[in-house]
């Protein structure tokens, strides 16, 4: 098994161990996607890997297999999607980068809701040595959180960049230090799992109406979408006990 899909508590954990470089592979691709179908009532995610490297990129001979635009297309379009669903995941998704993260890791890295990185963590876009661009998204996905210009940057030079540099790019979120850092992403993400589930799906549909129009098309359905929440258990619940007992003292159930 190269995906290894386990559980504490609300969390779901996917760990990427296909050892020694954590390549992807078309089994690779399976075995996640089948992690994503078990996912079940988990109210975070987080994504991680074990080994030296978080993962060194596509097995390049896969590129070799492809001989015609058609077939590379083929290829290519299923590599799409499973950065797609995890950017559909109607709960928070966390990746957590503990050291170098190349291209198709990068790429669901990007996909995911928040990065988290250790200080030593490196990360690249390093596609153009074989003669292509990146295929899994990650090229407009670091666009919205970093700029144009600083996607054509990463992109154009596949330079290795580190973890501080993203962090103030607005592409990774936290930097926790290297000692204890497996124990601070699984920390960061169950406190996640114990928030208001729906209201963080709102959340995320609100802003993926900003990435497709700004901010007209995120008002266009920002008042539907918040007032859905009224259908939920969290949202009467926290609203009762904020009156009750004070600010931060609700919990919450994800329903």
């Amino acid at each position: 098994m190269k995906i290894h899909l386990t559980r504490r508590d609300e969390l779901a954990i996917i760990t990427i161990d296909a050892p020694p470089l954590n390549l992807y592979s078309l089994d690779l691709d399976a075995e996640f996607h089948e992690a994503l179908d078990e996912l079940g009532d988990a109210r975070a995610l987080l994504v991680n890997a074990s080994g030296r490297v978080v993962s060194g990129g596509v097995d390049v001979s896969l590129f070799a297999q492809q001989e015609y635009r058609e077939e590379a297309q083929q290829l290519f379009d299923r590599m799409l999607l499973l950065p797609q669903r995890l950017a559909a995941l109607p709960i928070p998704t966390v990746f957590a980068a503990h050291a170098l993260c190349l291209t198709w890791a990068f790429e669901l890295a990007v996909a995911c809701d928040l990065i988290l990185a250790s200080s030593s963590a490196r990360f690249g876009l390093v596609e153009k040595v074989v003669g292509l661009t990146p295929t899994m998204g990650g090229t407009q996905r670091l666009a919205a959180r970093a700029g144009v210009g600083r996607a054509k940057e990463f992109v154009m030079t596949g330079d290795l960049y580190d973890a501080e540099t993203l962090e103030r790019w607005n592409v990774v979120n936290r930097v926790f230090p290297d000692e204890g850092f497996a124990l601070a992403a699984e920390q960061f993400a169950l406190s996640l799992a114990v928030g208001p589930t729906q209201a963080h799906f709102a959340t995320k549909q609100v802003l993926a109406h900003f990435e497709n129009g700004g901010v007209p098309e995120a008002d266009a359905h920002i008042t539907t979408i918040a007032s859905a929440l009224y259908e939920t258990e969290d949202l009467p619940r926290a609203v009762h006990s904020f009156l009750t007992d004070g600010p931060g003292r609700a919990s919450f159930t994800g329903r």
